[in-house]
């Protein structure tokens, strides 16, 4: 039989076997939801090994053939997309006319990646702890929309905690203290911090309970194979202290939170707890295939010097995260058995309990503490894990590239290759299109890639540069030309109706001075965070502060066109949306620039050219407030949607002051403070604008007194007035500007001023 026959045999068996477990009936529904009216459309499943769809359009009727629900949501989106007729993201849809479709056929479209997997634990704290179902379910809709296949499913599990702690005997009181703030959960499921603003609600946890069984039921009906969540041994401190005897290690101070408690898998009640935790998740939630347990994020594995901790530890002794370096000196023989013993019991504590299950990890911790995870203590961490069994999210390849081939394709373990993108759900404007396209061709390319087995995208936080996700996931499906121009011209003519050489050129130009970053190096800066030097806590090295990654003349050059161009694109408000973030992330540097100057200025006592810059930023930083209050998320929506989740008066407010934190001061005695910060109406006038003008009018009066500002002493007031604003109850409003375009314009002429 020719290679050619063997083709179309194969070809034939798909389209004649259907897929038993899913109907059409779920791609039509998700469909008609995104606008797609379901007349004009057929779906037909098939089986198949791998992911696909055919979609043919004809006589203004999509035919499509698929694998999934999922591949056929989006091949008939993609397909419709190409001829301009529709575009979806997080700003909102467009779907033009199905009258009047070219006639097309897009043969077999096969993604190489077997899994296209979607979210980060992070995801759950920075944006979704306050999503009621109708959220989740556009947002499933729109993973439809990318291929996604392969979500984290990380909602409603406080419910199981909740039922395995009471049956280890913690009484209600010690409950309350247990479980942290909504937007902080995922780190105290990771291990890195424990009851940070309890108690948390019950009536949160119920509705996060039925929440999780309607997205579950959505996404396996799509298709999807969610990624559930497993015990990775971390427990509370009253569970600790009643097992004495246990081999229980205190965990590091992750950011200046109180240590954690980890017990070790070779402790017989890992695999108890583990079992327990399985069986309870999946009685009420039901089975899965893929399980999370992340036991080292950014908490480095205790090992003691000597290995005498292994047979001799007990509770408050270990040596546990005393430093990374101290940790990667120990003898290779001790650090590795102890490793492999580690990896090997996570395993079998999630496959004894659940037979045929995968162990999944997130790869962060290889490139974020890699002095500890050498080569060699990957290799031991992995070694005795069967290959097939184990799933590694490769998250970090746009801030720590390269650990796969370091590790030769993660030993032979199946892995998943992505970016993380966003850190904090802060939105700066970056996202690098042809990075991307590069580098999955280059991976898919080197025989060295070992058993990659998908692509994802892993954001901590939602809802910004949407244009990089649509690039990306198109990157991880062949069929279109992903050439920076023709890709912008699809883009743009599916997202505004309608496209031209002038526009794609703009486009091009904002690509080149604001998209093309890969990583925002500068929203880390000198121990602070912040995606700008304006949304960082104020300080004497503000002068010093790096130019902002990008090209700030291509940027504004393609502002400019993009102003240029605004009349012929006054129906769509996607354009509009589009233009206010560009012009809000253009006047959010020159803010920065102004910035510094005032400080300088008055650091070298010109108290006039201080006033200057400091009445620039006042003026600047309100009209840019006004001008987003639009957008999709503002302080008042971000603050309205948590008071929305509470049953009580005092429920309401506290989710109001969690999510108020969660955004601004964080928590911890670290580094945390501004991490989460968001470029929202709201926040540049009342919470940034504020500290700066603290600390402007600290610097004048330091300037006419001929002295240095007291840093140290500033930073407690203001810390102080921080902990004042989270709690103050002030309520928010916010309105898009009467004519977006004018005041974007408005506002770029303030910034070209010199």
């Amino acid at each position: 039989m020719t290679r050619r026959h063997a083709t179309a045999l194969l070809a034939g068996l798909l389209l004649a076997t259907p897929a038993a477990s899913q109907t059409a009936a779920d791609a039509h529904a998700a469909l008609a939801r995104l606008g797609v009216a379901s007349p004009n459309v057929t779906v037909t499943l098939i089986s198949a090994t791998d992911a696909r769809y055919r979609v043919q359009t004809a006589r203004d009727r999509v035919t499509v053939t698929a694998s999934s629900p999922v591949a056929a949501v989006r091949g008939v989106t993609a397909a419709l997309g190409k001829q301009g007729r529709f575009h979806a993201s997080w700003e909102g849809n467009r779907v033009g006319t199905l009258t009047g479709l070219t006639t097309q056929d897009s043969g077999w479209v096969t993604s190489p990646f077997g899994f296209r997997a979607y979210l980060n634990t992070c995801t759950y704290g920075y944006t979704t702890p306050w999503w009621n179902w109708a959220r989740w379910e556009r947002e499933i809709d729109l993973m439809a929309v990318h291929g996604v296949d392969m979500p984290l499913a990380m909602e409603g599990q406080e419910f199981i905690w909740r039922a395995l702690w009471r049956e280890q005997g913690l009484h209600e009181a010690q409950l309350g203290q247990l479980f942290a703030g909504a937007p902080f959960l995922p780190w105290e499921r990771m291990g890195n911090m424990a009851g940070y603003r309890a108690p948390l609600s019950s009536n949160w946890i119920e509705k996060k309970r039925v929440l999780q069984k309607q997205i579950l039921a959505r996404v396996r009906a799509l298709g999807m194979t969610p990624i559930l969540p497993a015990f990775a041994g971390y427990v509370p401190e009253a569970f600790a202290k009643a097992h004495p005897e246990a081999r229980i290690y205190r965990m590091r101070e992750w950011e200046g939170f109180p240590g954690t408690y980890w017990l070790d898998p070779s402790d017989p009640l890992f695999a108890k707890l583990a079992a327990r935790f399985l069986k309870l998740y999946t009685a009420e939630y039901g089975p899965g295939r893929y399980y999370l347990a992340d036991a080292f994020n950014e908490m480095v594995p205790p090992i003691a010097d000597d290995g005498s901790d292994t047979a001799h530890a007990s509770y408050g002794d270990s040596t546990a995260n005393t430093a990374a370096t101290r940790a990667a000196a120990l003898p290779p023989t001790v650090r590795d058995a102890r490793l492999a013993a580690y990896g090997k019991r996570l395993y079998a504590s999630i496959a004894d309990a659940q037979p045929g299950a995968t162990w999944v990890m997130q790869g962060w911790l290889f490139g974020a503490d890699k002095e500890f995870w050498t080569r060699d203590a990957i290799a031991a961490f992995l070694r005795d894990v069967p290959d097939q069994r184990m799933l590694i999210l490769d998250i970090g390849n746009d801030r720590y590239p390269g650990i796969w081939k370091q590790t030769n394709g993660f030993d032979g373990k199946d892995w998943i290759y992505g970016y993380v993108h966003n850190y904090g759900g802060s939105n700066p404007i970056y996202g690098a299109p042809d990075f991307y396209r590069r580098d999955i061709a280059a991976l898919l390319a080197d025989p060295a890639r070992g058993r990659v087995r998908g692509f994802g995208m892993f954001p901590e936080g939602l809802h910004n540069n949407s244009l990089a996700y649509d690039y990306a996931f198109d990157a991880a499906w062949p069929g279109g030309d992903m050439a920076l121009g023709p890709w912008l011209d699809r883009y743009a003519h599916a997202r505004y109706g309608q496209s031209d050489e002038a526009l794609v050129a703009a486009w091009r130009d904002v690509v080149a001075g604001v998209y093309d970053v890969r990583y925002w190096t500068s929203r880390w800066w000198n121990q602070r965070a912040g995606a700008y030097l304006f949304f960082k806590r104020p300080s004497a090295d503000a002068p010093t502060y790096p130019a902002s990654p990008g090209d700030r003349v291509k940027a504004r050059a393609g502002i400019e066109a993009l102003l240029g161009l605004a009349d012929r694109h006054r129906d769509s408000t996607l354009f509009r949306y589009d233009l206010v973030d560009l012009v809000r992330h253009e006047a959010s540097l020159a803010l920065d620039d102004h910035l510094k100057a005032a400080v300088a200025a008055y650091q070298r006592g010109d108290v006039a050219a201080g006033d200057r810059a400091a009445a620039r930023i006042t003026s600047l930083a309100r009209a840019i407030d006004q001008l987003i209050g639009g957008q999709q998320e503002t302080l008042a929506s971000w603050i309205a949607d948590a008071r929305a989740y509470g049953d009580t008066p005092t429920e309401r407010r506290r989710f109001e002051e969690d999510a108020k934190a969660q955004v601004t001061v964080w928590g911890g005695a670290g580094h945390l403070g501004d991490y989460a910060s968001k470029a929202w109406a709201g926040l540049y006038a009342d919470y940034y604008l504020p500290r700066w003008t603290m600390y402007l009018s600290e610097a004048r009066a330091a300037a006419r007194a001929g002295r240095p500002v007291d840093d140290a002493a500033f930073l407690k007031r203001l810390h102080a007035w921080e902990m004042h604003w989270v709690a103050d109850g002030r309520s928010y409003r916010a309105a898009a500007p009467a004519d977006a375009v004018g005041a974007a314009r408005a506002v770029m002429a303030q910034v070209a001023q010199p």
